[in-house]
Order: C-alpha cells, then structure tokens, then sequence
C-alpha cells in the first residue's frame, strides 16, 4: 500500500523489517520531516519492542512486579488495552508468548523457515485483564509475554504523521508497511494504491486529507515449520494463526490506530469480520484468498 507521489517531496527507507515511506506537500520541509519521523519510531522502538532486551517493554516483564513505565509506552499499551476491550479481546497484547512459540521471536527479517521444531498446542492466551495498568504503573503477570505489534505500529504512523505537520506546516502522509497516517493540508486528498502482495488483486482511492488507512494481512509476514505455514495474525482464543478466511483487510478510519485494529479484528473473527465491519461502517475492502473482492461501507472510489 503506497501513494501514488514520486519525486522529491518523497523519502523511503527499510524500518521494522518493512518500509517506511514519508510523503510531504513542500519538498523543502522533507529533510526536517524524515528527521522528525526517524526519531519518533527510535523512540518508539526502545520503548515498545518484543524483540530487544534493552527495551523498555521487556523490561517490565517482572513477574508480577509493579513498574512505573514511561508516557509513551503507558499511552501505547493503554491504545492496546482499550482494542482489547472494543474487540472483546479478538486484538490482544497477550499473544506475544505465542507467536515466540511459534517461531516469529525476533525481527521478521531474521524469522527462517524450517526452524526448531513447533510443538502445537492449542489453548486460549492468557486473558488481556490480567495486565494491570493504572496510569503509568504496570504489574505484567508470570508467564505473559506483551506483543504491540497489532497498535504500536500503527500509533507509530498517527503520531509521525501529526508531528511532522505540526512542527513543518507541510501536508504529510506516513507509511509503516500497512499502516497509513495522513495530517495537515492537502485540499485534493491522498490517492493511495492498495495491494497486499504483487499477485493480490489491486486498487487506487482516494482519501481525504487527515484520514487513516489499514491492510492487515494473513499472507505478508507468513513462515513455515514443519511443513506447515504460519502467519503473524494470531487469534488468542487458540494461540495459533488465525483462520485464513481472508487473505488481507484493508479499512480507512478517523486515526490508523482506529484502522489497524479494525483490519486485524476482521482477521481474527473470518467469517463474522463482514458483519462487524458493517456495524461500525467502516469502508473496508476485504480479499479472500481465491483473489475475490469484497468491499462494504462506501469503500472509496
């Protein structure tokens, strides 16, 4: 997923093993704002990451100790509790033991097929109440392991986006892999080329400036173990990958938070995500895995 601007008002750069692509309005302000965008996600990496030990995230992982925590990692695990919530659990921060179990326990560049042997087991992960979090005092209980990827990444673009268009006056748009923020002026809106992976079925929209756009995604980070292929999209009520029902989900939404939960909810509950998207008209466009289109809610055109 990627705007359809090339030129110098343009930067794109390998982050989070995807691609982070920076679009301005004014090309002079596009130095200033991949400066601001390349601090913020550093930030955002030692405060949020499952995959270094020097981060701030694992390093509350006490046993049931009490910790006081910084803003930014309280305001993002508190974004992952409130989807937790909204979603009656289907986008929990609880799955991280899980996916390591799996196999996805590092940087996904450096995830190999045909790994150490996945021992299946099938059981609900551990329930996302359990994590207490009261301002910025968290206690993480034994035996959970805290996963933000569903949220942090997607925050990441709400909040790169907003700061660059606060400190530049540019129009910016923030790409994160499937995670698009967009803030500041821009009268003709953003057109946005959607596709999840080159032999997807694709499109180009058009949304309107300040608004967000999601495609989470059950074939993009996928690996294998024991002949059997695995995705990162894990639904807690088994620990394992969700159902395939979709190949990918992609919503536009006020924020990209409010997007990317919505696209991975849809993931996890398959065959009822229609339903629920409608509920919350939400323009969605859903692909299932035969290459067919389903979109809902008024899905720009």
């Amino acid at each position: 997923m990627k705007t359809l601007v090339s030129g110098p008002e343009v930067a794109e750069w390998p982050v989070w093993s995807t691609t982070a692509r920076l679009v301005v309005t004014d090309a002079a302000a596009l130095p200033a704002a991949r400066a601001i965008v390349t601090a913020e996600l550093a930030e955002i990496d030692r405060a949020c990451s499952r995959f270094r030990a020097d981060s701030e995230l694992m390093r509350a992982h006490r046993g049931g100790q009490t910790v006081t925590i910084s803003p930014l990692l309280a305001e993002i695990l508190a974004a992952a509790l409130e989807a937790a919530r909204t979603t009656g659990g289907d986008v929990s921060p609880t799955v991280g033991g899980a996916l390591a179990d799996l196999g996805y326990d590092r940087d996904f560049d450096l995830v190999t097929d045909g790994g150490a042997t996945v021992h299946v087991v099938v059981q609900q992960a551990p329930g996302w109440r359990r994590v207490r979090l009261t301002g910025r005092r968290l206690t993480i209980p034994p035996g959970v392991v805290l996963d933000l990827g569903a949220t942090a990444k997607a925050i990441a673009a709400d909040r790169c986006a907003e700061t660059v268009a606060a400190r530049t006056g540019t129009g910016a748009l923030v790409s994160l892999g499937g995670d698009l923020a967009t803030a500041g002026p821009r009268p003709d809106g953003w057109q946005i080329f959607v596709r999840d992976r080159p032999d997807d079925p694709a499109c180009t929209v058009r949304i309107p400036a300040g608004a967000a756009m999601a495609t989470s995604s059950t074939r993009s980070r996928q690996w294998s173990r024991d002949g059997r292929v695995l995705h990162h999209i894990i639904d807690p009520r088994t620990s394992q990958p969700a159902e395939r029902v979709w190949s990918s989900v992609s919503v536009v939404a006020n924020t990209c938070y409010a997007a990317n939960v919505a696209s991975t909810c849809a993931l996890v509950r398959g065959r009822g995500a229609a339903r629920w998207l409608r509920e919350r008209r939400l323009p969605s466009r859903l692909v299932r895995p035969d290459a067919s289109v389903l979109t809902l809610n008024g899905w720009p055109t």
